[in-house]
């Protein structure tokens, strides 16, 4: 008969233990490629799909690893469903579940103007509620280890907004907004938290069944402008010129671990950007802000 294990053997028990790792959205893009890369890597997987009928093969493909898992979880169920999923996924392996990838998400692309309220808000209820409705069924668990990583997938939406992305676009603010500020208040629990900002990229992004596009009314229709121009510009895509997902995979992968070129960044590091459109967007947008910030600061300091 075996003894039972004392403090210190659970604990070296665990330490021996791959991590686990948490994906939400995994049908396709990122999530799928995400989970694929980590299984490559000997880490346990718990894919999540509201509908896993809908993506069988993808399904046979992580489950038919010993360290893939794939459940059944919608992030926009109620609290206590969260909260009972998050206990079951918890409990599939011994380890518990070390990173948490928010990355379930859809977009809704058409004019400010134009975007109902009802496709607005559920953009919200998807992108931003529910990150913050499985994050904070996750967080007694990992405080009670005293260790975990949430990792948040945000956009290049969430640096700079183009025309047609106001609704998306404010999903991600507010994800980072709300990630920045959750960083400050976990971090010393031994918490960390990283935000994902890719831009372009060979997924689904770009497809009819994953845009939600509202025809834009007369005033922004016509093809010069900045609506139309966007739009029309998303019909056009060339998949050559977007960023190959699994490399981004095996990039956030080492940053979260802290290996390959994970190596050079700060162990404070808040956001990854991804893809040779986001750097330059997002360069581009902090330049504007810091010349704006400039010009501003003799109204700004005139208040006192």
């Amino acid at each position: 008969m075996n003894e039972p294990l004392n403090g210190n053997e659970q604990m070296q028990k665990l330490v021996s233990m791959p991590p686990t790792w948490l994906i939400t959205g995994c049908s396709s893009g990122f999530g799928l490629a995400l989970a694929r890369y980590i299984l490559v890597q000997g880490h346990n997987v718990i894919a999540t799909s509201r509908n896993p009928s809908k993506s069988p093969e993808a399904v046979s493909e992580i489950t038919g690893q010993d360290n893939g898992r794939w459940l059944t979880f919608d992030v926009t169920w109620s609290k206590s469903a969260i909260d009972t999923f998050m206990q079951q996924a918890w409990n599939e392996f011994d380890s518990g579940i070390d990173f948490l990838v928010n990355n379930a998400g859809y977009s809704v692309l058409g004019a400010a103007e134009d975007i109902p309220e009802a496709a607005a808000k559920q953009q919200f209820e998807v992108n931003f509620w529910g990150a913050v409705r499985t994050t904070q069924a996750i967080l007694p668990l990992m405080r009670s280890v005293g260790k975990g990583t949430i990792i948040n997938m945000s956009s290049v939406a969430g640096i700079d907004p183009l025309p047609t992305c106001a609704i998306y676009s404010a999903s991600k603010f507010a994800l980072e907004a709300w990630s920045e500020s959750l960083s400050k208040e976990i971090r010393c629990l031994g918490i960390k938290v990283l935000i994902i900002e890719p831009g372009g990229f060979r997924t689904n992004f770009f497809s009819k069944d994953a845009l939600q596009i509202v025809s834009p009314s007369e005033p922004y229709e016509a093809e010069d402008h900045p609506v139309g121009r966007t739009l029309g510009s998303f019909e056009t895509v060339e998949p050559a010129r977007l960023g190959n997902p699994m490399t981004a995979a095996q990039r956030i992968f080492e940053v979260v671990i802290g290996t390959g070129l994970g190596k050079v960044l700060s162990d404070n590091t808040l956001r990854l950007p991804l893809g040779f459109d986001c750097y330059q967007r997002a360069v581009k947008s902090h330049d504007v802000r810091r010349r704006e910030l400039e010009s501003a600061k003799q109204v700004a300091l005139s208040t006192s």
